[in-house]
């Protein structure tokens, strides 16, 4: 398939929608060069293949993964953590490209984050019935930077909790080539994932892939 053509459409500038006060959703906001974004995902998926690693817990994780950037998030009966290599191959995790910089960049300046440079990018792919519990993003050094989300293939529904587990979270539907920002005051919300209904999407299949982009050091 000619990813040229999903390109060559004409771009409506992203609408932001906002989730609180250091939050915002930015529709479409992936797709003005999503060609060049794929062929890195490809990319970055043959040197360090996806995986469904294992919770301290010892379950295994219903969303299979990878990393690139200079630091990888891992998971395994010893806890989380970040890692400079990946634990499967034993070398250095693949480069960040230089579009998923970009658009990472350019995602947390739209939102309020200038000069967001990130360490580690998590590619996670979910598959139908793959979800993520309610967590927050706290293995990270500095939470003054935003965490960046790019969601691809089928749509998705998001939770946008609050400071608490127990607080009621907030829906989210998201579509190909919507980024979702979040930091300040919103950096510790609770978020999640709800199980991934079945769906297909012209470029990646049945699935969805999430970029997860964060400064961990």
């Amino acid at each position: 398939m000619n990813l040229d053509l999903f390109d060559a459409a004409p771009q409506v500038a992203a609408r932001q929608e906002p989730l609180g006060p250091g939050a915002v959703v930015l529709r479409g906001f992936a797709m003005a060069n999503q060609s060049a974004l794929l062929a890195d995902l490809e990319d970055v998926i043959a040197q360090a293949p996806l995986r469904h690693m294992v919770t301290p817990g010892g379950v295994r994780m219903s969303v299979a993964m990878t990393n690139c950037g200079a630091l990888g998030w891992v998971s395994d009966r010893s806890g989380y953590s970040y890692d400079a290599l990946d634990p499967a191959s034993g070398k250095r995790w693949p480069r960040t490209p230089a579009t998923f910089l970009r658009l990472a960049g350019d995602a947390a300046e739209r939102a309020g984050y200038a000069g967001f440079t990130p360490d580690a990018c998590l590619v996670n792919r979910f598959a139908p019935g793959a979800r993520l519990t309610l967590h927050q993003d706290k293995n990270e050094r500095d939470f003054n930077q935003p965490i960046v989300s790019v969601s691809l293939g089928i749509p998705a529904v998001f939770l946008f909790g609050g400071l608490r587990r127990s607080d009621r979270a907030t829906h989210v539907p998201l579509h190909h080539g919507d980024v979702v920002v979040w930091g300040g005051p919103d950096r510790m919300r609770y978020h999640g994932v709800m199980p991934l209904k079945a769906g297909h999407h012209p470029l990646l299949g049945d699935f969805r892939i999430n970029l997860t982009f964060r400064k961990a050091a």
